[in-house]
């Protein structure tokens, strides 16, 4: 039986790679990438086999035309390199991708998979600051966080137990678990049923047509999203940190549909469905926040978090 070393939260964002020198002057920066860079060290000395890294999708590898709740890459996986991430394939780890998606779809858990799947930043960045430098494999597992109608955070926590399930169960003697994205952030991405501008109209324009040239839409998209107010919640994301560190991480979300958290967080919160998946997969062992950095200049609140071996069932 498989054990599962360690669990990391952290918080994505391609403005660290691409406006730096911006924030370097900033304390609160270097302490989350400071924080990145010591979860990174937990994660070599964990040893783990293959890391599956739980994130969301910005429209640069999944379109309007196909968009799953919940999509695992059970072979080849490529990386869109938007924005200083990395490009090109990135190692993955087919044997324990396809026992995950058998195990899930047998246990009435319908995941959508995909033999080359295209990933952003919503996975490549953790993959870059995380593990990029152990040579270890990946199993992407991507969901949907920005084309409503979502998958609901407690589906996220079912989510996460029944990985955890497929992962104990599997071949492999060590594996870690990452879940990437938020904390409260606003990207100007409207929903896609009802865009109200001409920004609106032409992201969700891109959205439908972007499959195999979202390059040709990045430039004015790219404007768009810098360009967009930073609209933070600190006492959320020390909530919602507080509730991992406790362990009750699903008793936080019990009462937050998704109007509420766009409400109170915005809607990048969103991603904090990966936070969950990861956190369910390690039992809700109490976490350890090695950083929280409110981040206006990245649009962001950003933080690591860490939950140690959470295997032992």
């Amino acid at each position: 039986m498989a054990e599962i070393v360690l669990g990391i939260g952290a918080s994505h964002t391609t403005l660290m790679n691409t406006a730096w020198e911006v924030v370097d002057h900033l304390d609160r920066a270097h302490r989350f990438r400071d924080a990145l860079r010591e979860a990174a060290r937990r994660l070599a000395v964990a040893e783990p086999e293959a890391v599956i890294i739980v994130g969301s999708n910005h429209f640069r590898g999944f379109w309007l035309d196909l968009m799953p709740a919940f999509t695992i890459g059970v072979d080849e996986v490529l990386s869109g390199g938007e924005h200083g991430t990395p490009a090109g394939s990135l190692p993955s780890a087919p044997a324990l991708a396809r026992h995950i998606c058998d195990f899930l779809v047998a246990r009435d858990f319908d995941i959508a998979f995909s033999t080359r799947l295209t990933v952003d930043h919503g996975i490549s960045h953790a993959y870059q600051w995380l593990i990029e430098d152990l040579s270890v494999p990946i199993v992407p597992i991507v969901i949907n966080c920005f084309a409503p109608p979502l998958p609901s955070l407690t589906r996220a926590l079912s989510f996460g137990v029944k990985l955890r399930d497929a992962i104990l169960s599997s071949d492999l003697e060590r594996v870690a678990v990452i879940g990437t994205g938020g904390l409260s952030h606003t990207l100007p991405f409207p929903d896609w049923r009802l865009p109200k501008s001409d920004d609106d109209r032409f992201l969700v324009d891109s959205w439908r047509e972007g499959r195999g040239r979202w390059r040709d839409f990045e430039s004015r998209r790219r404007v768009i999203v810098t360009g967009a107010p930073a609209t933070l919640n600190e006492e959320f994301d020390r909530s919602f940190l507080s509730a991992l560190e406790d362990g009750r991480s699903a008793a936080f979300v019990e009462a937050l549909d998704d109007e509420a958290l766009v409400r109170v967080a915005g809607n990048g919160a969103a991603e904090i469905r990966a936070w969950l998946t990861m956190a369910a997969v390690m039992a809700h062992k109490p976490s350890q926040t090695l950083a929280y950095s409110p981040m206006p200049e990245w649009l962001t609140g950003m933080a690591v978090a860490i939950i140690a071996n959470g295997a032992s069932s």
